[in-house]
């Protein structure tokens, strides 16, 4: 077990709420596996207080911290400085702090991406169609995008996903009811809402639509194995659960916090995954 000292580095993950958060879990695992005189904290803050807290934090000497709902577009406002990713997202989720400067990036899609080769699956291997429209959505479109995939959204209200649209030339947008014919016609379906997720109804779509070879990504991470990829596991379709990408898009974070590039294995998966399952 790491022993904080006075030198140690300070991180962590704000939201509001934020204890549903596996980020302290996570980033504690690799804090204990590669011995660094660090910690990794949850901090609730509610929105009002969010762009003072945030300069609060880097005054108390934090390296940076995640960020997660609801305050993804409020941390795009506090930065003096965001990179690529967080620009075409439109959002942050994680802030470094560097005398005295606030720097963002958006580590969604990179994540998403890592957890599809993890899976054995090619992000460039055809047309995507995303269901939902909100920042994990935006950061998935915008990374799928600037690789030349081309992308097909679908979200309940549509005005939102035109909005969308706006921020993203070449994303195209299909009505909610549409999105069980737009099946055969991609390689990749990504579900992007909350619905599948634990205390919410189950993603309604007809998986027997789908073209050969369609791979099938879900976000929501609980359960680990939703109903959605329950029904494409039993048609033989390839996979990629949420969890994977919470585990890669955390690695940049702490490289940058912690001086440290961690790895994402089967033992940190399973330590991450033992939080998950029902009591």
């Amino acid at each position: 077990m790491t022993i904080l000292t006075g030198k140690a580095r300070l991180a962590g993950i704000t939201g509001w709420p934020v204890g549903h958060s596996r980020s302290p879990r996570l980033h504690g695992f690799w804090l204990d596996r590669y011995g660094i005189d660090g910690a990794y904290v949850p901090l609730p803050i509610e929105p009002a207080d969010f762009p003072a807290a945030i300069r609060g934090l880097m005054l108390a000497g934090f390296a940076g911290v995640n960020v997660t709902i609801p305050h993804k577009v409020a941390a795009f406002a506090v930065c003096d400085t965001v990179d690529e990713s967080a620009r075409r997202a439109g959002a942050v989720n994680t802030l470094t702090f560097t005398n005295g400067r606030i720097a963002g990036s958006n580590t969604d899609g990179w994540g998403f991406l890592e957890n599809l080769r993890a899976h054995g699956a090619d992000p460039d291997a055809g047309p995507a169609l995303i269901l939902g429209a909100g920042g994990s959505a935006r950061a998935i479109a915008a990374v799928l995008l600037e690789r030349g995939v081309r992308v097909t959204l679908a979200n309940r209200t549509r005005a939102h996903g035109e909005r969308l649209a706006r921020d993203l030339p070449g994303l195209t947008i299909a009505g909610w009811d549409q999105r069980n014919d737009a099946l055969p016609d991609h390689a990749l379906l990504v579900n992007t809402t909350s619905l599948g997720m634990a205390g919410h109804p189950p993603l309604d779509i007809d998986l027997d639509r789908a073209a050969r070879g369609l791979t099938v990504a879900d976000i929501v991470y609980v359960p680990l194995e939703t109903p959605l990829l329950a029904a494409a596991r039993a048609r033989g379709l390839s996979c990629a659960e949420g969890l994977g990408m919470l585990l890669h898009q955390a690695v940049p974070g702490f490289r940058a916090w912690f001086g440290t590039d961690p790895t994402v294995d089967d033992a940190l998966r399973r330590f991450v995954a033992a939080d998950l399952l029902p009591a």
